[in-house]
C-alpha cells in the first residue's frame, strides 16, 4: 500500500478519529476511507484483505446491511457512492 507505517503515524489523529464510525456497537471505518489513509484504491484494497485473508483477525471487516448503508450515507454526505 502507498504509506509506509511511519508516515502513516504521522498523520493527524482529528484526520483518522473524524472517519471513525460506530455500528453495531464497534468502532469501525468505512472501506474507502481507510484506503484513502493508505493512499490505496478502495477495490485495491479490498482485493488484499480478500487474497490475504490469514493475515486480518476474522471480524477486521464486515458488510454492511443496506439499512445501515443508508444510515451512513445519510450522516455521512462524503460517502454517497458506497
Amino acid at each position: 500500500m502507498g504509506l509506509s507505517m511511519k508516515k502513516l503515524s504521522l498523520l493527524p489523529n482529528k484526520l483518522i478519529e473524524k472517519r471513525i464510525l460506530f455500528i453495531r456497537g464497534q468502532k469501525v471505518m468505512i472501506d474507502s476511507n481507510l484506503a484513502k489513509l493508505y493512499c490505496s484504491s478502495t477495490k485495491r484494497l479490498n482485493e488484499q484483505v480478500k487474497r490475504n485473508s490469514v493475515r486480518f483477525p476474522f471480524d477486521f471487516m464486515f458488510q454492511l446491511t443496506s439499512e445501515e448503508k443508508a444510515e451512513v450515507v445519510a450522516n455521512c454526505d462524503h460517502l454517497e457512492k458506497i
